[in-house]
């Protein structure tokens, strides 16, 4: 089955709506330019009302080892998800002091970027996003998509998630163009930078288990306990 990760939850309405829509993660967001992000305490508490019932992941944007400490005590996260220019030397390392798993975003805007696949080995999963345009504030939740058609024939491991410029009216092709087994979603479920809504959350659910592609394996082995 498909799965399907809601980053960028801030409030428990959000993430009650995502947990019984049946999201497999929930990401909070730890970068203060971003509309989504949220401080430590409402991160702890998001954090436990979602422990159990889906996995969850804390983003973080080029963190200092003093940030990925804070984040993980307070949090305990299921992944940290690292979506800014971290090298895979800085990924081993946050890897090797948290003692866990670990997903990489990467930028893609073209063939050319698909190369830096290879050298991410050391992740426990990678998460393909549009790569930001240029002068953007953001490094991702841009609302924009990659050509799709630049991942066929890709040797792509398992477990890649797919992410940029998905909504409940395009994840379905985009399901079917890459053949992933896994799409990651934010800015696709907001009526404003940052306001998840809870009507298009299950609207995107709905449209990634009712797509024949939902089949696809998603699974990598990294274990989530459920209550």
């Amino acid at each position: 089955m498909t799965e399907i990760k809601i980053c960028g939850l801030s409030t428990f309405e959000t993430l009650d709506a995502a947990l019984a829509a049946g999201v497999d993660w929930v990401g909070f967001v730890r970068f203060p330019r971003s509309p989504r992000h949220v401080e430590l305490d409402t991160a702890r508490l998001l954090s436990q009302r979602a422990k159990g019932r889906a996995g969850r992941v804390v983003l973080l944007v080029d963190p200092d080892d003093a940030a990925v400490a804070a984040a993980v005590e307070a949090m305990t996260p299921d992944l940290i998800q690292l979506h800014g220019r971290e090298s895979p030397e800085r990924v081993a390392a946050i890897r090797a002091a948290t003692g866990l798993p670990v997903m990489k975003a990467l930028g893609i805007a073209g063939s050319e970027d698909l190369a830096a696949l290879a050298f991410y080995a050391v992740t426990d999963r990678l998460l393909l996003d549009a790569k930001a345009p240029p002068g953007a504030a953001l490094p991702g939740g841009n609302g924009i998509r990659f050509d799709w058609d630049l991942l066929a024939g890709a040797d792509l491991p398992a477990g890649t998630m797919l992410s940029g410029g998905l909504d409940a009216g395009t994840v379905a092709e985009a399901l079917s163009r890459t053949g992933l087994g896994a799409v990651d979603v934010s800015s696709g479920v907001e009526s404003a930078p940052g306001v998840k809504d809870p009507a298009r959350i299950a609207a995107f659910v709905a449209a990634v288990r009712r797509n024949p592609c939902a089949d696809a394996p998603g699974d990598t082995g990294i274990a989530v306990t459920r209550a």
